[in-house]
């Protein structure tokens, strides 16, 4: 599952002006308009060209679950290009991101000290630096793991070390992520 990545988009897609068509027709044209072929369409949706084309012509008006998941889950990576790339512009350089969370935190820091992991529930905003980080991992296709580690050292850095005041030299683990929400 791909918690944190798609905590990213989820947030994005809060800053939509408009909601993405409803119906399965509609949702089917769009994606015709924005990839020229139905059989662009088809293979980015595993189905066959004819299958859309009965979407597009409203022949086939209610899809299985999986394929009406897979028909939304493409039309919002599509929906509002100019708006999504607006916010998170907005968030990497002036208003950076809320990080919410709740997982394990462990830590490795001077010799001699007991930081066992506990799972902790952190409510974090994130500078810009942080936000720019994450979006462009995640634009190019960082692992889940990837966005995780970036995301532990803005945790580190913000909530633990607060922002270099205290804990010098603290590494944050973070593991067991149960929830993770980001807002913008």
């Amino acid at each position: 599952m791909d918690q944190l990545g798609d905590s990213l988009d989820r947030a994005v897609e809060q800053a939509f002006t408009r909601p993405i068509p409803k119906s399965a027709q509609a949702q089917m044209k769009y994606l015709v308009r924005q990839l020229k072929t139905t059989r662009a369409v088809a293979q980015a949706l595993g189905v066959s060209q004819r299958t859309v084309e009965r979407y597009v012509v409203g022949k086939l008006k209610r899809p299985r679950k999986d394929l009406a998941a897979r028909i939304e889950r493409e039309v919002k990576k599509r929906w509002q290009p100019q708006i999504r790339a607006k916010a998170k512009k907005k968030a990497a350089t002036t208003d950076g991101i809320v990080v919410s969370t709740r997982a394990r935190f462990g830590f490795t820091a001077a010799p001699g000290t007991t930081d066992d992991a506990r799972v902790r529930h952190i409510t974090q905003a994130l500078s810009p630096r942080w936000a720019e980080r994450l979006f462009a991992a995640r634009d190019q296709g960082a692992t889940e793991g990837q966005l995780l580690k970036i995301a532990a050292q803005g945790l580190g850095e913000h909530y633990f070390r607060d922002n270099g005041r205290r804990a010098d030299g603290l590494l944050v683990e973070f593991t067991d992520v149960e929830e993770i929400e980001i807002g913008l």
